[in-house]
């Protein structure tokens, strides 16, 4: 797969993305979109990635800055679950356990294929913390392996003014629930 944008989408994504860090100062106080844009412009495949998050409708943003690893953290920042990432079962076993009525895909194989990770229950609840994000939807998110093991995974949402985490078997998928992602750059 060619991970290389046309240099017109490349400008493209970048005025994008610029525009939304400049409207959303209060998820990255203190951080320079010169320093963000000269990372992202070093790394075609993860340049390639944030294309992949917006054309499925996540919204990327940088929520963050790891001086450990040296690294930006973006996050599917739109207010709902990604509309190009809904109706998808937990992961590739989930899928195959289907006998019928079969969803597209499933979060964590797509996850892999645009280059991105699954968000922890830890990292969507500081997500919360930056809005109110998934009013209406829901997300999975990284299941611990125990209760992927006894066939469940878990996913969240915004309720009452209450971030939730709860449960379903890995197999099911529903029309308001999709994923989001995080990557770091």
């Amino acid at each position: 797969m060619n991970k290389q944008l046309p240099q017109e989408r490349r400008e493209e994504l970048m005025t994008l993305l610029k525009a939304r860090f400049e409207k959303n100062k209060n998820r990255h106080a203190g951080l320079d979109w010169t320093s963000v844009q000269a990372k992202i412009e070093a790394n075609s495949d993860k340049m390639w990635a944030l294309n992949e998050m917006e054309e499925t409708e996540g919204e990327p943003d940088v929520i963050g800055y790891d001086a450990a690893t040296d690294e930006y953290i973006f996050v599917d920042c739109s207010a709902e679950s990604p509309k190009g990432r809904r109706s998808f079962c937990y992961d590739r076993t989930a899928l195959d356990a289907r006998k019928e009525h079969k969803p597209a895909h499933n979060a964590v194989e797509f996850a892999e294929e645009i280059g991105i990770e699954l968000l922890t229950e830890e990292q969507y609840k500081n997500l919360q913390l930056l809005g109110k994000f998934d009013t209406k939807t829901s997300s999975w998110i990284q299941t611990p392996a125990a209760i992927r093991k006894l066939g469940g995974a878990l996913f969240c949402d915004r309720r009452y003014d209450h971030v939730f985490v709860y449960h379903n078997g890995a197999e099911s998928y529903y029309a308001a629930r999709g994923f989001r992602g995080l990557l770091r750059i």
